[in-house]
């Protein structure tokens, strides 16, 4: 998320990481607060060193059996002092945010859950919880990360699509990307330090069948050498309009495997 409004546009980010809730344990006000995993942490330290602050965010819910009442307490994570929790909108005070004037309309857009893994709907509800409760609190701009990658070398935050290849006289095969999650890698690779990013490809044969193909992946590094200048008219968007994307050669991604990943 990033500050959103006249002369703050972008002038702060954040990254809200939830944890993902069990459909079967009690999360009553009182419960003892879970301290997230150390690899995060030193995955959010990266982000810190960038200008991005990050927090993970655990649930309760005051009312048994109703999840309409889960509320979000946070946890700075990637500074050198231990933080306690406080409530998710406590701890975000002071971070630039601009409170919202009105209504969120979260119903706005809708989209099928009905194709969403038993095992993934946890995961989902949480993200999509919580970017409500952000949103319904506060102007922003909101990205979702994908993924997070911790290279040998690097941090590499993911941007995952599931594609099938177009085919163009003067690039041959192509993977076309939106202008938006274009803008989001560019973001990163502007932070630089350590925080790197991956565009990670699902190929299918076909957008009917979808059969997959193969995974692979290309760099940001390696993605702005070879993309096209120019953008075209891609598929639909939220908003019902068309989009706009850029095309990065299907020749120029590496297959994704566990020995290419090793050299990351």
């Amino acid at each position: 998320m990033r500050t959103k409004g006249p002369a703050i546009f972008g002038q702060s980010t954040v990254a809200l990481f939830p944890e993902i809730p069990d459909p079967l344990a009690d999360y009553a006000v009182d419960r003892a607060l879970p301290y997230p995993d150390p690899g995060l942490h030193t995955i959010c330290a990266t982000f810190h060193q960038s200008g991005i602050s990050s927090f993970f965010c655990a649930a309760t819910v005051p009312e048994t059996d109703n999840p309409g009442s889960l509320r979000w307490n946070a946890i700075q994570l990637g500074v050198p002092v231990p933080q306690p929790y406080a409530p998710l909108i406590e701890r975000l005070a002071g971070t630039g945010f601009v409170l919202r004037g009105r209504n969120y309309n979260f119903l706005r857009y809708t989209a099928d859950a009905g194709t969403i893994p038993d095992l993934a709907v946890p995961e989902e509800f949480a993200k999509e919880h919580l970017r409500i409760t952000f949103n319904t609190n506060y102007m922003a701009e909101i990205s979702d990360i994908d993924g997070l990658f911790w290279g040998n070398q690097h941090t590499y935050p993911i941007e995952i699509k599931e594609k099938a290849p177009a085919d163009s006289d003067d690039m041959g095969l192509y993977f076309g990307l939106d202008i938006g999650p274009f803008v989001k890698l560019a973001y990163y690779a502007a932070k630089r330090g350590n925080l790197h990013s991956l565009y990670v490809v699902r190929e299918i044969d076909n957008a009917t069948d979808r059969n997959l193909v193969r995974w692979s992946y290309i760099t940001f590094d390696h993605l702005a050498q070879f993309a096209s200048w120019g953008s075209r008219a891609g598929g639909t968007n939220m908003q019902g309009g068309a989009s706009a994307v850029i095309r990065i050669p299907r020749s120029e991604f590496t297959v994704l495997t566990a020995a290419t990943l090793a050299q990351l």
